[in-house]
């Protein structure tokens, strides 16, 4: 009883000798500041490296070393190949508590390969994968925040543990339900994520994005001459159609809240074949837990009768899931202080011309870039009444995806939006490139990376913020809500995917991956006049 007594009082020691005063704490947010600034070289240099290799998920395999290799330099200690999954590391810094993380996405989008810099469409290589995401920023924007923390921690002895992680293969929702599963944040006490967005923004509360899970079903018959006998084949093209057509028919039954869309990623080899082999893969989307899981048995439901109708077998695999976000409330408003104080960036009239230019070309609103930081706004509701109302009720109309959802229900977490994109954009697509390698990525990622920096100090040295994100944690988000993971046992990271995609065409983008020994920046070495519209 003694040796935890005096334990104890060692511990509440530390936590009052890391409580820093407001003065003190304001002196080191301009020393972050300053520090950051002073990293502008180092932050165009990653931005654009990682730009440059333009990989899809799973297949991170240039960016993920050239990541860890810049964190090994700064004296983070990297394991690599963490959850199963061979892109995906940890790199860690300092000791004991509060332990933040860092995350942000590292993949990219299947043909978006596109010339930074130039308002119109203009790959690189005609059909290659490339940043139509802005995914390339968004680690960057970390490591400047952990570099600048890691000397005032050093400076001013302050305690506590960094944690910087990768998003792999978020377009896929591969990997962050695996992170959680394999207990990579059991220890952490806040995560600050970061992502792409067009200003500088933070939210708290439920998000309005949906949880998904998304399966691929494999269809077996069997061949024949479809000409000369075939009544002798059992399609299994025809039982991925009857599916389709089944689910098409369905959707009308559905809430609004559901966004589902397929692909059929096997349809046979050739026409005079009849297909023995056929398979289609499915992102089910909903609101809720309860939900997706509907879905998913009506899906699997689907699949039996294709497969009912062809006289064909069904087998399902899962290869990934999300589980719908919900964003802490304390670190959230920590966090929009610090926006308030950085502001947004100061564009150029060569910026503004770059995005209008490029508005103009999508028939957009043509606004230019951000010029004004956006509220803190109250979170809107994620579901409401309406099963079983006439009319619907108030559901909620549904929306995008992120894994990140599940781990906001490992730890308190927000999502920090900086401002490298350019409004208008469709997403997922070769125009959400077009900034990611210029000035606008640059100056978007510099104050991300001081508003990041800010909040990660406020977590150190003010222990109650701590204490309160997770009395919101506990008390507010997990008060009639619980997490329960859509994984199963049984299910795997689906390491493989994009694979053969990236074989084709790596290759060829080998011959454009960056070179800041020979270019100024990305824009030199591909030999773009920024901005070019037309």
């Amino acid at each position: 009883m003694r040796t935890l007594t005096v334990f104890l009082l060692a511990a509440a020691s530390c936590l009052a000798q890391q409580k820093v005063s407001a003065d003190k704490i304001a002196g080191m947010k301009a020393d972050l500041n300053g520090q950051i600034d002073g990293m502008k070289k180092q932050a165009q240099v990653m931005v654009d490296t990682v730009f440059s290799y333009g990989e899809l998920g799973f297949q991170e395999f240039e960016t993920s070393k050239y990541l860890a290799s810049e964190l090994e330099k700064e004296g983070f200690k990297v394991t690599r190949g963490v959850a199963g999954i061979p892109t995906a590391f940890t790199a860690t810094w300092g000791s004991g508590k509060p332990v933040i993380a860092l995350g942000s996405d590292i993949d990219d989008i299947p043909q978006a390969s596109q010339k930074p810099g130039v308002g119109y469409h203009d790959p690189i290589i005609e059909g290659a994968p490339g940043h139509g995401e802005g995914h390339n920023s968004g680690m960057p924007l970390n490591i400047l925040a952990a570099i600048a923390v890691k000397k005032v921690m050093e400076r001013e002895h302050l305690q506590g543990t960094l944690m910087l992680w990768p998003g792999v293969a978020e377009e896929q929702l591969g990997t962050k339900a695996y992170y959680v599963r394999a207990g990579m944040f059991k220890d952490v006490d806040v995560c600050l994520f970061t992502h792409v967005g067009a200003n500088l923004n933070v939210s708290w509360g439920p998000t309005t994005s949906n949880g998904l899970i998304s399966v691929e079903y494999m269809f077996k018959g069997e061949s024949a001459h479809a000409a000369g006998a075939p009544w002798r084949g059992k399609s299994a093209l025809d039982a991925v159609e009857l599916m389709d057509v089944g689910w098409n028919f369905r959707r009308e039954h559905l809430r609004l809240a559901q966004r589902s869309h397929y692909v059929i990623t096997n349809g046979g080899d050739q026409p005079n074949v009849v297909p023995p082999n056929a398979s289609v893969w499915y992102y089910f989307r909903e609101a809720d837990y309860e939900h997706i899981m509907d879905m998913w048995r009506i899906g699997d439901n689907m699949a039996k009768a294709g497969a009912l109708m062809t006289d064909t077998t069904m087998t399902s695999r899962v290869l990934g899931s999300a589980w719908p976000g919900h964003f802490n409330k304390t670190v959230a408003e920590t966090m929009y202080e610090n926006i308030k104080k950085v502001g947004l960036p100061t564009w150029s009239d060569d910026d503004q011309t770059l995005a209008r230019g490029l508005q103009k070309e999508l028939k957009q609103p043509v606004r230019g870039l951000a010029m004004k930081v956006p509220e803190l706004r109250a979170p809107r509701p994620r579901s409401g009444g309406g099963d079983g109302e006439e009319g619907g009720g108030n559901q909620p109309t549904g929306g995008g995806s992120d894994d990140i959802g599940d781990v906001s229900w490992a730890v308190p977490t927000v999502t920090l939006n900086y401002p490298s994109n350019i409004p208008g954009g469709p997403g997922h697509n070769w125009a959400n490139g077009i900034s990611m390698a210029t000035p606008i990525a640059h100056k978007g990622v510099i104050a991300g990376a001081k508003v990041q920096a800010m909040t990660v100090l406020d977590l150190l040295t003010r222990p109650e913020l701590v204490d309160q994100a997770w009395k919101y944690f506990k008390e507010v988000q997990n008060k009639n809500e619980h997490y329960i993971p859509l994984l199963r046992a049984e299910d795997k990271p689906a390491i493989w995917l994009n694979e053969k995609i990236m074989q084709q065409y790596r290759p060829q983008m080998q011959k454009y991956y960056y070179d800041p020994a020979k270019y100024d920046n990305y824009l030199q070495q591909l030999g773009i006049k920024y901005p070019t519209v037309r």
